[in-house]
């Protein structure tokens, strides 16, 4: 899988910063949060919304810590205490436990794949081997989903997940890696898919497709 895109870090920072606040909306929407792009940039300004629930508004805040942590340590290592660290923000006050793996069983909603409690050295072992692929893309995608189908957390592994793979993406100047609305309903078909039969073809195929963008220049 060849990149997509071949950008310095500073125009892919760039790129990340001038669209944080759709790349929020994005994952807020892909979570169901019942929220529209103008009230997420109100929120991410610091006003009330009214109409949106508090734990809906943590979300987005949190999402936006996350997003600010990523940005501000993009050279930092990948690996599970930076992955545990995105967490950290990403679910805070909405997890049974955040920042730190599972410690216990746990389902996904509306698939039969029930994922194994995690085990620090294995996961560790796990991230390790994905980053030893050579082309970036199919690097962050892999371990991407590797994360989401482990289900290393309690709660939001799916915002986590793509958070880190967006920080491989941008540090080395591939792009940005985003589920827009219109293609939500075809990404959840495609991941529960993937949930069950552990085959990531498809949904590889589709996140490449259609979800890496980056700047075009001449």
């Amino acid at each position: 899988m060849q990149d997509k895109f071949h950008l310095t870090k500073e125009q892919n920072l760039f790129l990340a910063k001038n669209t944080l606040a759709l790349n929020i909306y994005n994952s807020a929407r892909l979570e169901g949060i019942n929220t529209t792009y103008p009230d997420t940039k109100t929120i991410l300004e610091g006003v009330n919304v009214p109409t949106l629930k508090l734990d809906e508004i943590n979300c987005i805040l949190n999402l936006r810590d996350a997003w600010n942590y990523t940005l501000t340590n993009i050279d930092a290592e990948v690996n599970l205490d930076f992955i545990c660290k995105v967490n950290s923000f990403v679910s805070r006050n909405e997890s049974l436990e955040w920042g730190v793996l599972r410690n216990g069983k746990a389902g996904i909603n509306g698939v039969d794949y029930i994922p194994e409690i995690p085990n620090e050295k294995d996961i560790i072992n796990n991230i390790e081997n994905i980053l030893k692929e050579k082309s970036t893309t199919l690097k962050s995608i892999n371990l991407m989903l590797y994360l989401m189908r482990s289900q290393v957390f309690w709660d939001g592994n799916k915002r986590t997940s793509m958070i880190v793979a967006n920080k491989i993406l941008i540090q080395n100047g591939c792009g940005i890696i985003t589920v827009k609305e219109e293609y939500i309903g075809e990404f959840n078909t495609l991941l529960t898919e993937y949930y069950n039969t552990g085959n990531k073809d498809k949904i590889t195929k589709f996140l490449y497709d259609k979800c890496i963008y980056g700047l075009e220049l001449k």
